[in-house]
């Protein structure tokens, strides 16, 4: 099993080109949630319940109409390895008549990172996405604080948006750190 770049003895660039970015399916679940898992650890600071997590890759894998995720899958001879994922979901906008595609749980596996593996994914979401006619655009969030991954982002041409996300979250409330302001009320 290839796990890092390194373990092969091959440079990254070759080894990707065996990468295949597609649509997630049931057999990838347990990977998916590990990942989304990690992301949430790393991004947050947010140890998620994992059965919660499982149950929710798993109702989004089973209905195309909340969503679905994508998966860059390294195959190599007999193996193949996940070494990222990202999950889409559905915004309806009015004013388009056509639905956003919004980026969520971007997670590449840390061994693999600034090797192209988002990109590609990426580059494959923003292609599928031009050619489905109901589509009009595809928005990405992120975490504040994340500037790494907001520097990534930029470098595949995403833009910050002028749009502030409010949230009220029923099932893991509010992140640690961040401040309401009732005086503005």
């Amino acid at each position: 099993m290839v796990t890092s770049p390194k373990d092969n003895g091959l440079s990254p660039m070759p080894v990707l080109d065996h990468l295949k970015v597609r649509l997630a399916r049931s057999e990838d679940s347990a990977t998916i949630a590990s990942f989304s898992a990690a992301m949430a650890l790393e991004t947050e600071g947010r140890r998620l319940d994992l059965d919660r997590l499982y149950d929710g890759t798993i109702a989004l894998l089973e209905s195309l109409d909340r969503g679905f995720f994508m998966v860059a899958e390294l195959e190599q001879a007999d193996d193949r390895q996940l070494l990222g994922q990202l999950m889409i979901t559905y915004e309806w906008s009015d004013w388009r008549n056509g639905a956003f595609w919004w980026i969520q749980s971007v997670y590449v596996d840390p061994a693999w990172r600034r090797r192209s593996v988002f990109r590609r994914m990426h580059e494959t979401v923003m292609a599928t996405a031009k050619t489905s006619p109901n589509v009009c655009g595809v928005r990405l969030y992120v975490e504040e604080s994340n500037s790494t991954a907001q520097a990534v982002y930029r470098k595949v041409g995403l833009t910050p948006s002028s749009d502030v996300v409010f949230a009220a979250d029923f099932v893991l409330g509010r992140p640690k750190g961040l401040e309401d302001c009732p005086t503005e009320a």
